[in-house]
């Protein structure tokens, strides 16, 4: 379960995604989609709430490539969290592999390490 601290700022991601997307600043939507999935690799529904927001926002967009890379993590993103086995600061969309651990920014490290 997330501490409260953690899916305050999980949350916070995934407001500045919409209103950045409403704004139709793509890439800054697309950024915060890629921190919240960081910050909710452990925790299986919150992991499994951003790929279905990747996916949406891949549907909007029109953009096969990254609704077919979402089915895969679709499905093995609550697995994954469940057993550990999530790679570490992996950003979650299509454009990386689905195993590869990634660095975390620093801010997020000091909400993962805190929590």
């Amino acid at each position: 379960m997330m501490t409260p601290k953690l899916r305050e700022h999980f949350e916070r991601e995934l407001r500045q995604s919409s209103e950045a997307e409403a704004r139709g600043d793509l890439p800054t939507a697309w950024s915060f989609l890629e921190r919240a999935h960081i910050l909710s690799q452990a925790h299986a529904g919150a992991h499994l709430q951003v790929h279905w927001r990747m996916f949406t926002f891949a549907w909007r967009r029109r953009d096969t490539h990254e609704l077919l890379g979402q089915v895969p993590r679709l499905l093995l993103a609550g697995p994954g969290s469940l057993l550990g086995r999530a790679p570490l600061g992996n950003t979650g969309g299509a454009s990386v592999d689905i195993f590869t651990p990634m660095p975390i920014p620093e801010d997020l490290q000091a909400l993962l390490r805190d929590a």
